[in-house]
């Protein structure tokens, strides 16, 4: 046998994701490309690593075997990787990170520089909702993690990044009067929620129970985008973090409705378990947010302030 490195990344690919065009996406590469290199890995045994019934890839016993042993392959190639460039000096390894689904919009720009210095660090960030996130970081299957809401449950450093401000937000379609939004035109809004478990979620039922606000019609979405795009259409309207509606607010596809008593503040914070032993990439990276969080808040959100 003769296959390569590069054939088993694409099976090991193609068998996490049923389906040659979904691997060829992740990999950057054509499908025609991944088809040739699948046909070359599947030429080199007696026994089918996969089969198609009607339009869909099904991976065979004996494949989920060989995807397995491909994983463990590859993870040994990337350890040789992290050790060599360790013995040069440089910083090599795995930084983890779970972010709560609204933090996708700023995180990226506290991470840029750091990964793009460090060309041996890979990133691994799980975006998901705050139970979740919790969740993670309890079980010490991440290094850090960003939150507007501190667990309680746990014993934690962090650093404050920035302000975290919620608004309730409305489609253009909305005809604004120049006052604040009377609790009685409040309770007639049909209004969508994030799903259960959902830092953004418990912070608008916070608001609108402790002021005594009784509901028209409750929504709920299981992502911001998907929130979000049914406010722009017109569906309903929501208390949403600023951070997540730039372009919206921009184009003029959504608008900020004045309501007393919003925008609820919080704020965005780097979070990790007290007790846990940082690798020195996650020390440097300690470092770097503390070095520069200054100024990637002047360079990227400084429109925050217009509101």
């Amino acid at each position: 046998m003769n296959y390569t490195l590069h054939q088993l990344e694409i099976f090991h690919k193609i068998a996490q994701l049923k389906s040659v065009t979904k691997a060829s996406e992740e990999l950057f590469l054509t499908q025609p490309a991944v088809s040739i290199q699948l046909k070359k890995f599947q030429d080199q045994f007696q026994i089918p690593l996969f089969e198609v019934v009607g339009r869909r890839l099904y991976i065979t016993e004996f494949g989920e075997e060989i995807a397995l042993a491909a994983e463990k392959i590859l993870e040994e190639v990337k350890a040789i990787n992290y050790k060599a460039l360790s013995f040069q000096g440089e910083l090599a390894g795995k930084l983890k990170i779970a972010i709560v689904s609204t933090a996708k919009y700023a995180m990226p720009y506290f991470l840029t520089d750091f990964i793009n210095e460090h060309k041996g660090v890979d990133l691994v960030m799980d975006v998901t909702n705050k139970a979740s996130v919790v969740k993670a970081l309890e079980n010490n299957d991440v290094d850090f993690a960003m939150v507007s809401t501190i667990p309680k449950s746990l014993q934690i450093e962090r650093i404050e990044l920035m302000k975290n401000k919620l608004y309730l937000v409305g489609g253009e379609q909305y005809k604004q009067t120049g006052k604040n939004l009377s609790t009685k035109i409040f309770e007639k809004l049909p209004l969508i929620y994030r799903e259960q478990g959902s830092a953004t979620r418990h912070a608008m039922e916070r608001y609108i129970a402790s002021h005594k606000i009784s509901t028209y019609k409750k929504m709920e979405l299981t992502s911001n985008e998907a929130l979000k795009q049914a406010v722009v259409a017109g569906l309903g309207f929501s208390i949403m973090p600023l951070i997540g509606i730039k372009n919206e607010l921009n184009n003029g596809s959504l608008q900020v409705i004045p309501v007393k008593d919003l925008p609820i503040v919080t704020n965005w914070n780097l979070i990790w378990l007290s007790s846990k032993n940082l690798s020195t990439i996650a020390k440097q990276f300690i470092e770097h947010i503390n070095d520069n969080k200054a100024s990637i808040m002047e360079k990227h959100f400084n429109w925050f302030h217009k509101y």
